[in-house]
């Protein structure tokens, strides 16, 4: 339930406060005062679509908020929580600003959301009836949408049960007719990436193997050079030269001299111990390096012609590859480890096909039976619903009419099942029921979607109900009947009605006015809860266009007390 509506800075409304209460609350107001910038306000707390011309002339932007009582449990609250807001105890707060500019900003639950947030709590807390929604009403897909609300919870849970394997089904059949249509293109692929594969697994590349087969290849072809420079160093090194000549000097001979010569002398001057000291160690390191490049000579391949042969035929098998499959050899390692997982998938088209036939054919069955039961279940709601909305129909004035459901099969199904739901009025015995876009004028289109809402309330209860003028062209006994139909629909649910018509206003128990005054070239409305005498003389221009008309505030009386009389005893 709405329990206030703030609007500041929308249309000719520079800032009004709606306190609404359950039950039937009215707004009135003159042509042009703002009544359906109340209903434009809602709209945009309820996710519709900002439009920046409705933000008042020179303010910056338009500014909606609105106080909802909602369960602290159930479908709304986890969708606020999930959206990072929150409840006040039962109460939700559901901001709306516009900019001059069409910039939109939603608040829900104290957070900032998506305006798509508001759509989705839109379906839960408020029913919107106006023009529009009459259109609408004459459309296939909301008329099968009012049966089915009609059908009951029931219904509802069948229903959803019935579009979660049709959805499946879909699903299903889309893979299926994918594979079936591409099963030549994957095989051919499938042919390409095995011969690949196998291309590859030949070679059996490594890892890093083609950095160290450069490196190997690099040493292989300059080994004389190697050779040459390794016996040079080693020798000027140690004197263990290939001649056997102790004649030539070498650097551990003459650092083992300059050590004896320092050792010599030592004893007479404790500086010079430690300079023997590292003498000794650089003698020992040259000795050491000396023995390396020894042991390096010693290892180099005498044969090194043959391996440098087997190690560029190795680099050329890893450069066919790498040209054919990759940019480097870790790539087409990589291809090898994705193709194979590709293969494996493509292998599998002819199970998984095998498996989505067998799942299509059995959702399929499965959607027959459960589409057969839908359409049992509406044929009989339709029976109803036609039975009740023509006892509705002959309150509102239009007794000899009469309200036909027709429930057919169609050839396909759908994602709500196998049904076309027509709703058909005839107008008086003996006529041809017509289908509701050519068989009824505005008024009686009016009335229709009234007496549906009646009658659908009671099997699908809404919280809050808005119509905008619904009352449009109808006057007179039709319009206390719609007055009366609203404040029954009252009993169950919170009633919004932006109206027109004393005789309607006269049964809401919170009257609301929006009034305008005159600034400039600027109208500023504000509204205002009627009570008493102002009541009555809203009424009372509300029939006669004179608020002070002595006959219209007596007809005004009359019809509050009308309305009080017909309305059942609050407890």
């Amino acid at each position: 339930m709405i329990e206030e509506l703030t609007i500041r800075d929308l249309g000719v409304i520079a800032e009004a406060t709606l306190p609404l209460s359950p039950g039937f609350t009215a707004v009135t107001g003159e042509t042009g005062a703002g009544k359906t910038m109340v209903v434009s306000a809602l709209g945009l707390l309820l996710g519709e679509r900002a439009d920046a011309g409705a933000v008042r002339q020179g303010q910056p932007q338009s500014w909606v908020e609105g106080r909802w009582l909602v369960p602290e449990t159930g479908a709304v609250a986890e969708r606020v929580r999930e959206a990072g807001g929150d409840l006040d105890g039962p109460e939700l707060l559901l901001g709306r600003s516009v900019s001059a500019e069409g910039r939109s900003r939603a608040i829900v639950g104290g957070r900032s959301a998506p305006a798509a947030v508001l759509a989705e709590l839109a379906d839960h807390l408020v029913v919107v009836h106006g023009q529009s929604e009459q259109m609408r009403l004459r459309s296939s897909t909301a008329q099968r949408e009012a049966l089915d609300r009609f059908a009951g919870p029931d219904f509802a849970a069948m229903l959803a049960d019935y579009g979660h394997a049709y959805r499946r089904w879909q699903a299903n059949c889309e893979q299926l007719d994918q594979l079936l249509t591409e099963r030549d293109r994957r095989a051919r692929e499938a042919d390409d990436l095995r011969a690949a594969l196998a291309e590859i697994e030949t070679v059996a590349p490594l890892p890093g193997e083609d950095v160290e087969l450069a490196e190997r290849a690099e040493r292989l072809s300059n080994l004389e050079e190697l050779r040459q420079a390794a016996t040079i160093a080693r020798e000027h090194l140690s004197a263990e030269n290939e001649s056997g000549s102790d004649d030539a000097p070498d650097a551990v001979a003459l650092l083992n001299a300059a050590r004896r010569a320092v050792e010599r002398v030592a004893a007479h001057d404790a500086a010079l111990g430690p300079i023997a000291e590292s003498i000794a160690n650089i003698e020992f390191l040259l000795a050491d390096a000396a023995g390396e490049l020894s042991s390096y000579l010693a290892g180099l391949d005498s044969d090194g012609a043959r391996e440098l042969e087997l190690v560029q035929e190795r680099r050329a098998e890893l450069a066919v590859i790498v040209r054919k499959y990759g940019s480097s050899l870790d790539e087409v390692i990589e291809a090898l480890e994705l193709g194979s997982n590709r293969l494996f998938e493509l292998d599998g088209d002819a199970e998984r096909i095998a498996e989505l036939e067998t799942e299509v054919s059995a959702d399929s069955d499965l959607l027959q039976r459960l589409a057969s039961d839908l359409s049992s279940r509406r044929e009989s709601a339709a029976e109803q619903l036609g039975r009740e909305v023509t006892t509705e129909l002959g309150a509102l004035a239009m007794p000899d009419a009469a309200l036909v459901v027709e429930v057919s099969r169609r050839d396909a199904l759908g994602s709500s099942g196998g049904d076309a739901v027509s709703i058909l009025l005839k107008p008086h015995s003996g006529a041809e029921p017509r289908p509701l876009g050519r068989g009824a004028s505005g008024g009686e289109l009016s009335r229709v979607m009234l007496a549906i809402e009646v009658v659908v309330a009671g099997t699908d209860p809404v919280p809050t109900f808005v119509f905008d003028e619904v009352d449009a062209g109808i006057g007179g006994a039709a319009a206390i009947e719609i007055g009366r139909r609203l404040a029954r629909l009252a009993e169950s649910a919170q009633v919004i009605v932006v109206t027109h018509l004393a005789q309607v206003a006269a049964f809401a128990e919170n009257h609301l006015r929006v009034v305008k005054d005159g600034s400039g070239s600027v109208t500023a409305s504000s509204v205002q809860l009627l009570q008493g005498q102002e009541r009555e003389a809203e009424m009372a221009r509300l029939l006669s266009g004179l608020p002070d008309s002595e006959s219209g505030l007596a007809h005004a009386r009359e019809l509050i007390e009308l309305a009080q009389a017909a309305q059942p005893a609050k407890h």
